[in-house]
């Protein structure tokens, strides 16, 4: 009788997980979506103000073709200028690091520019400049976000998931 009844269970301590790696929710992608508009906006609104001008925006005057290809191209290079150094480096936008998440590939790295960051925002902006059609599947591309994986048309089409930090 060399076994002690009283003595604890010898068991392993198990390590709380943090949230880092596990799939960012919806809620937190919707709101560093809305900071990113949000900062987008302060920059891009005077912009226009000083361009073709807020009036035909605001009562939805039909633009040239080359006024909405020129607004396109500045949107790009907005964003480019606000978000490309973070996203880069870190894998986020400036909304994306203000709420805690980072775009990763697959296999949980950092997205390279070239195989994945161009290929995703490439998506994500130039089906919204396509006359008619470009809203609907803009509006497709977000509402993928409802699979169980959580991931967005392009976040398919880059091979790129959005998760926590």
């Amino acid at each position: 009788m060399t076994e002690n009844n009283y003595t604890p269970p010898n068991i392993e301590k198990i390590e709380e997980p943090n949230n880092s790696g596990l799939l960012a929710s919806r809620w937190d992608r919707l709101g560093a979506s809305l900071l990113d508009c949000i900062i987008s906006a302060c920059i891009i609104l005077p912009l226009i103000y000083f361009t073709v001008g807020l009036d035909q925006v605001f009562q939805s005057i039909k633009l040239s073709l080359v006024a909405n290809l020129c607004l396109g191209v500045l949107g790009v290079i907005v964003f480019a200028l606000l978000h490309g150094k973070l996203l880069i480096s870190n894998g986020q936008t400036i909304g994306k690091k203000i709420v805690g998440i980072k775009i990763v590939d697959l296999n949980g790295n950092l997205p390279t520019l070239k195989e994945h960051l161009l290929k995703r925002y490439a998506f994500f902006f130039i089906p919204g400049q396509i006359p008619v059609i470009g809203t609907y599947i803009s509006t497709i591309n977000v509402l993928f976000i409802f699979r169980d994986d959580k991931r967005c048309l392009h976040d398919l089409v880059a091979g790129t998931e959005v998760v926590n930090c």
